[in-house]
């Protein structure tokens, strides 16, 4: 049990420098990055062994072929013959983003280039709060009232856990070829499915197992597409699926998969930048003119940071067909009347999210305080489609991973989101849970970083047990404490545009791959709180010759005054960013943590 008057202190954020690959960042510079890009990737890529050229310079060339991913033929050779004989096709896909562009690249794919009716074509969604995740009962009961009914049913981003729900469709004439990228069970693929293809089954020779599950859609329709040439029912100068790749370079940002040792999400999401940033689209279209002309060209973080929560937002409090209507709009008006209805509904998480966030945080301080290696909350009033964001937040905040619990809309259970830390893969610390009390996890599923469960509400207290001792065993002694890591410092010479540039060479940036962040000291020439609340801080610091303009986000709670000011020193976790403002751009620092040395 810790003493709670010690508790502030040691949930302080240490900035510490990244762990570093000596012999990466050595075959970094023998192949001509700078000390500075041998640095950024030698921090993120700890026993990385392979070839730099696919992580350094993306491209498509590197995709691996869709025949490697096992069971690719048999369910693009499904799809083939659903659209030779004219069949009804249902498209089911889960409500996040990854499933909303998953659902676009099908559906775009069966309609503009395999000619299939729109009349043929069933898109089935799920509510996240009334149907929950995957190929639910709800979702099942729909497809079934469906007239005509499909007799085939593709899935997208799920289908992996959902055996007696495949079953039930099969039972009843509707075949199922499940495209996935999320952990099976143990038991392995669904048997009921005609066919499933999952980067993560143990059969399957794909040399990526972190693809996104837009990504696997993908691959399927590209391969569908190539059985259709073969067969002769389409012409061999059909066009390809690249264009898609701005969708699916949405969905791979958007679904946190890894940017760090992977070639195929690297490529994915470098080439979909670069097809977004043509604003072919009305929906990219639509969401530059939100965003200010300043927003463009895309980056990766516009994606995860302004599209991805949009789109997010309609699942998370209503049904997630405005979202796709979005994505699939044919012209800007309508784009942006969708846009509208998302925007609206982002200010709306926002406000429920800060609520949630602040109920939240008061549960943990109890299992913080008895130094528990994670943090589980119920929210009794929650809203579960804020549930991971809260998670995220709280994982931010205080250095374990968390999960957060609301009631679900099945009686007598709880629905729940986690987010990990580095060094905890989610997934497994839920499986050795359901080993250690199946009873109090009949549901779950995820990855590495990230995770959603159902649990029955008179067995929290079992779950929560078992849980931390899963946690427990994985981390062992390891301390917990919340933790920015930087890349190190930069000289006063580097803060400029040039070393963003410089920088700018190694993206796309994200998960596993992170924004490169440094530290510094500077001296505090100006600042003054902006923002409609006055929670920001714009300051002016200097390190040597050199001032530079910086802002901070969220660095006080409204109302409140900075805890240093003019002449004091500040110990600062910093990222380069470019401003731009009026067609100019200028060298501005992004403050992630800061602390008054003293």
């Amino acid at each position: 049990m810790t003493d709670p008057t010690d508790l502030h202190e040691r949930l302080k954020p240490r900035i510490q420098p990244r762990p570093r690959d000596e012999s990466l960042y050595a075959r970094a510079r023998e192949a001509g990055l700078t000390e500075l890009q041998a640095r950024v990737l030698a921090g993120r890529l700890a026993g990385y062994r392979g070839e730099l050229a696919p992580l350094v310079s993306p491209s498509l060339r590197h995709l691996a072929h869709p025949e490697r991913l096992a069971d690719a033929r048999r369910a693009a050779e499904r799809i083939a013959r659903a659209v030779v004989d004219g069949e009804h096709i249902g498209i089911l896909t889960d409500y996040d983003v990854d499933g909303i562009t998953s659902h676009v690249v099908i559906r775009r794919t069966l309609v503009e280039l395999f000619g299939v009716p729109e009349a043929r074509l069933h898109s089935l969604i799920g509510h996240r709060i009334h149907d929950g995740y995957g190929i639910s009962l709800p979702l099942v009961e729909r497809t079934l009232s469906l007239s005509p009914r499909p007799s085939l049913v593709i899935t997208a981003d799920c289908g992996s856990s959902d055996e007696p729900r495949i079953a039930r469709l099969k039972a009843a004439g509707i075949e199922v070829v499940v495209s996935d990228h999320h952990a099976l069970p143990v038991e392995g693929p669904p048997p009921s499915a005609y066919a499933t293809v999952n980067p993560t089954r143990d059969d399957c020779d794909y040399p990526d197992p972190t693809i996104a599950g837009c990504m696997v859609a993908w691959l399927v329709m590209s391969l569908a597409r190539q059985v259709l040439i073969e067969w002769g029912v389409l012409a061999a100068s059909t066009p390809k699926l690249s264009p898609w790749l701005s969708y699916v370079a949405l969905g791979t940002v958007a679904d946190c998969v890894s940017l760090g040792g992977s070639a195929a999400n690297r490529a994915v999401v470098s080439h979909g930048l670069t097809l977004i940033n043509r604003m072919d689209a009305a929906c990219w279209r639509a969401m530059a003119a939100r965003l200010g002309d300043d927003s463009v060209p895309f980056d990766a973080e516009t994606l995860a940071f302004q599209m991805g929560p949009r789109i997010n937002a309609r699942s998370r409090l209503d049904d997630p067909y405005a979202a796709l209507h979005f994505m699939l709009a044919e012209d800007d008006a309508m784009a942006h009347r969708h846009l509208e209805t998302l925007d609206q509904d982002n200010q709306s998480r926002k406000a429920i999210e800060a609520e949630m966030t602040e109920q939240a945080r008061a549960l943990a301080l109890a299992p913080l305080t008895a130094d528990e290696p994670a943090v589980v909350v119920f929210l009794e009033s929650g809203h579960p489609g804020v549930q991971g964001i809260v998670a995220s937040r709280l994982v931010q905040a205080f250095g374990r991973a968390t999960l957060v619990l609301t009631p679900a809309a099945a009686p007598g259970m709880l629905t729940g989101s986690g987010r990990s830390i580095e060094g905890l893969h989610l997934r497994d610390a839920l499986q050795r849970t359901s080993e250690l009390a199946p009873a109090a996890l009949p549901r779950f599923g995820g990855h590495r970083g990230a995770a959603g469960v159902g649990v029955p509400v008179d067995r929290l207290g079992e779950f929560r047990a078992a849980f931390l001792q899963a946690v427990a065993e994985q981390l062992g002694d390891t301390e917990l404490y919340p933790r920015v890591f930087t890349d190190g410092e930069l000289a006063s010479h580097q803060l400029s545009l040039a070393t963003l540039d410089e920088l700018e060479v190694l993206g796309p940036y994200g998960r596993e791959f992170e924004a490169p962040l440094f530290e510094g000291e500077f001296l505090i020439e100006a600042l003054r709180p902006v923002g409609a609340d006055g929670s920001h801080l714009m300051l002016e610091l200097s390190a040597g010759a050199a001032t530079t303009r910086a802002i901070w986000f969220r660095a006080l709670t409204p109302g409140e005054l900075p805890a240093f000011g003019v002449g004091d020193r500040l110990h600062c976790a910093y990222k380069l960013n470019r401003n731009r403002w009026r067609g100019r751009e200028s060298l501005q620092l992004m403050i992630e943590h800061a602390e008054r040395e003293h």
